[in-house]
Parts: structure tokens; sequence; C-alpha cells
């Protein structure tokens, strides 16, 4: 989790601030998972920070929505031609993710669960 927050620090994902008035704060939570290899044995311990967007209206908190994905039919496809054509493939583990874009609207989200322990200030 340490890892997670100091990722968000580095990449100025927030600024920590008080509430203004008349502003609703959007939730979050950690979200944990066991990587285990095919013979059972743990191979890693994942946290993700996801906020709690469904505490959120459409129309009256966001207007659209925007999740990139790849579909499995897309990465079938690409595999096919690679393979065809003999190209080296490699595989890559990605640790985080940050999709840089501007937001014109003010978010505010409350600070991750034991963010204080976790944070060393």
């Amino acid at each position: 989790m340490a890892d997670k927050i100091h990722a968000l620090e580095e990449n100025s994902t927030w600024t920590i601030q008080s509430l203004p008035p008349k502003k609703k704060l959007i939730g979050c939570k950690w979200v944990f998972k066991i990587k285990q290899r095919a013979d059972g044995i743990v191979e890693l311990y994942k946290a993700r920070l996801v906020a709690k967007g469904f505490t959120q209206v459409e129309g009256v908190d966001f207007h659209e929505t925007f999740a990139p994905l790849a579909k499995l039919v897309t990465v079938h496809y690409l595999l096919t031609i690679a393979i065809a054509k003999q190209w080296e493939m490699h595989q890559l583990d990605v640790n985080n993710v940050f999709l840089h874009g501007d937001l014109d609207e003010e978010v505010y989200r409350s600070l991750p669960p034991d963010f204080c322990s976790a944070h060393p200030n």
C-alpha cells in the first residue's frame, strides 16, 4: 500500500486540502488480491486504491465515463499476427498505471483508508 501511495504522490495525482462548501466527497477503498501460480503457491500480494464511484449519480455527479480496455478478440487477433509473422513477444507486468488527461471538473476524493499510517508525515 505504501508503494501505491508513493506512486500517487510522485505523479502529482492529488493535492491534500479541506473540502470546500457545497462540494461532494467521493470515497475510496483498498481492494486486495492474492496472485497465485498454477501450483497454488502465492506469487504476489496486490493492492489497488479505487474510488467508490457507485455513490455518484449520472447526470448529477458525472455526464460520461471512459474505461480504456482491449477486447479479448483484439488480443487474439494481434497474437495471431505476431505468430504468423514470427515476431518476438515479451510479457510486461505494469505496476502502476496513470491516465494523464485534463479534467474540466473539480473532483474531491477522501484520503485512502489508513493514509496516516502508510504515510511518513
